[in-house]
């Protein structure tokens, strides 16, 4: 691996399984994070989904607001401005935010925790747009998992039981202009809960990861690219082998203050009953069980929701 973080393509995925595995894991063994080229999401899709984004933010504080959902935990709808903050910070993230997650078919067994969508009527083809391209993510998602389990020495559908039906989100995400110097920043320094993050629009600079000399490097992708990285599920699954990387969103440079920034996260999730139990691959002498207590993928969520005022 070089020291800095450079794209792989998720094409080499087919051609050569292995080497692109062996790549892959090699930067999220370093970082927590790579950069993966020809990723199969359509600029087309991407484009519409922006557009989309991009309206429903520009709607009415008020008119927003009618879509946020008191008591939801943020898990669906809309967040306002200055809601979420990170662990262990005490001023909040200068951002708001829409959640849309998988849509279920009446009285699946999954009801009861993963709540239905809400869908904004003041901006058309949105529901459209926002389930294509969660499915489009989730598509992705399988296939980086797929290289994970290789690097991991598992089989490569490992994954695919313990994320079908998962309780995966699509984020679209709003920073509002910065007005000046202050205490709060874009998104404080963090950890991801879920098991990986797929991330689209963050070649608008400022997101960056927290390296292991502790220096905070700059995340800069390509257009296009998908920025992904391991969330603390599967950092417990794997006993650290692959690291939930702290990351944050920096406030931008004076002559970039008045600009707005926009990205499209996907949080994919296990499913909700996977219980999160080590890996027996990665526990050793060396390496001993750093999470000898099991716990399902639902109540780590919510465990670490409250740690961040979203619940």
């Amino acid at each position: 691996m070089t020291d800095t973080l450079t794209s792989v393509s998720l094409a080499a995925a087919d051609s050569d399984p292995e080497a692109f595995a062996e790549e892959i894991g090699g930067s999220f063994e370093r970082y927590g994070f790579a950069i993966i080229a020809d990723h199969g999401i359509s600029a087309d899709l991407i484009a519409r989904a922006e557009e989309k984004a991009k309206a429903f933010f520009a709607l009415p504080e008020d008119v927003k607001r009618g879509y946020h959902i008191a008591g939801g935990g943020g898990a669906r709808g809309y967040t306002p401005f200055g809601i979420e903050t990170a662990k262990g910070a005490t001023a909040y993230d200068l951002k708001e935010f829409w959640h849309v997650g998988r849509e279920l078919p009446e009285g699946h067994r999954f009801s009861d925790v993963m709540a239905p969508n809400v869908w904004p009527e003041e901006v058309q083809s949105f529901r459209d747009t926002f389930l294509e391209l969660f499915a489009a993510f989730d598509k992705a998602g399988l296939r980086i998992l797929a290289a994970i389990a290789r690097h991991l020495g598992l089989a490569p559908n490992f994954f695919e039981d313990t994320v079908r039906e998962g309780n995966s989100v699509l984020r679209l995400l709003h920073y509002p202009p910065v007005p000046g110097d202050g205490p709060n920043v874009r998104a404080g320094a963090h950890e991801d809960i879920n098991t990986i993050t797929l991330l689209l629009g963050a070649e608008e600079a400022g997101l960056q990861l927290l390296d292991r000399d502790g220096q905070w490097l700059p995340v800069s992708p390509k257009e296009g690219e998908l920025v992904v990285n391991i969330g603390d599920m599967l950092q417990r699954l794997t006993n650290n082998v692959l690291k939930s990387t702290s990351h944050r969103v920096v406030n931008p440079p004076p002559e970039r203050r008045g600009h707005s920034r926009y990205s499209m996260p996907f949080f994919l999730h296990f499913r909700p009953d996977f219980l999160i139990e080590t890996l027996p691959s990665c526990v050793s002498e060396d390496r001993p069980n750093h999470y000898p207590d099991p716990i399902t993928a639902h109540d780590f969520l919510l465990q670490r929701l409250r740690e961040i005022k979203l619940a």
